[in-house]
């Protein structure tokens, strides 16, 4: 079939309904009305011969069809973007905007705090954070890039481990002086009250288990308090709900200004992993490669590398 280039223009249109969800808000972005834009993407499900996206009266989404299809045009997409840029003769090549997707731990404790830094040594870059408690899709949600802790699911995106951060037992000084300082893991099952995070992927709480060496213990801790983001869990545990299992990576200053006390170091060898996510593509835009540069960055200069146990 010869190439029609009338594709592009719908592609682009494409582009711009998965990034702003819908059909109105991707108009107003491309300075179209509502049936302009359906009717473009309409002529490119005619041209392409497969139906994109599925509509309702309120929400579309994209069809297994639409998500293969759009997963092998985005990285041409952003080829093209960022070969213009540099064509144009622009000075920095990191510009547009750019969509990633977090999980609390990093975009609260990690990413938000250090932003402005990577805002400022890219002046025409604009960035949209976006805290998930799952990763999802990331091409049908329109994000660049996703950075998130554990393990990840077998998918086509490219994964990059960042670091891997010790999982440490806590609690406030006020909650061991009322229950007393477990000195076994076992101790957490009968006589104390834990502090418990949902898993977003089985909407029961995280499993617990210690690690010393080779020896692995898990543990069935119970408590009244499930939450479902790492701000609440920290906060439960400075107020003396109970005993909660935290990362090192964001409770080094609490426990190194004495907020939190550090149980059972000789059982805090078990790691929780860090990745980031991105697109498949023989050229990676300039825009995330910026990003997980700046990322690399980020971990490698935390000070909890160094954090006596």
């Amino acid at each position: 079939m010869a190439f029609d280039s009338r594709l592009l223009s719908g592609i682009g249109v494409l582009s711009a309904v998965i990034e702003a969800g819908s059909f109105v808000r991707a108009g107003e972005a491309l300075g179209l009305t509502q049936p302009a834009v359906s009717r473009a993407v309409a002529r490119l499900e005619a041209r392409v011969g497969l139906r994109i996206f599925n509509r309702t009266a309120r929400s579309i989404t994209l069809t297994d069809e639409g998500r293969r299809f759009y997963e092998a045009v985005a990285p041409h997409l952003s080829g093209i973007e960022e070969a213009t840029i540099l064509a144009t003769g622009a000075k920095e090549a990191v510009q547009g905007r750019l969509r990633v997707n977090v999980d609390g731990a990093f975009g609260h404790y990690l990413l938000a705090p250090k932003v402005e830094t990577f805002l400022a040594r890219f002046p025409d870059l604009s960035l949209e954070i976006s805290v998930r408690d799952r990763m999802g899709d990331l091409v049908a949600d329109g994000f660049d890039v996703a950075v998130r802790f554990g393990v990840p699911e077998s998918s086509a995106l490219v994964t990059r481990l960042l670091l891997e951060t010790r999982v440490i037992t806590c609690a406030s000084a006020d909650y061991l002086a009322r229950h007393g300082v477990p000195t076994h893991p076992k101790d957490l099952e009968q006589e104390h009250e834990c502090v418990l995070l949902r898993d977003p992927s089985s909407g029961r709480h995280f499993a617990w288990e210690f690690n010393k060496g080779e020896v692995v213990i898990p543990v069935s801790v119970k408590g009244r308090l499930l939450v479902n983001d790492t701000g609440s869990l920290v906060g439960a545990c400075l107020g003396g709900q109970g005993v909660a299992q935290l990362l090192q990576l964001y409770a080094q200053h609490l426990l190194a200004d004495g907020q939190l006390v550090h149980l059972l170091s000789d059982w805090s060898t078990e790691t929780f992993p860090l990745y980031t996510y991105y697109h498949p593509a023989k050229f990676v835009p300039a825009k995330v490669r910026a990003f997980v540069d700046f990322v690399l960055e980020l971990v490698s200069s935390e000070p909890w590398r160094t954090l006596p146990v």
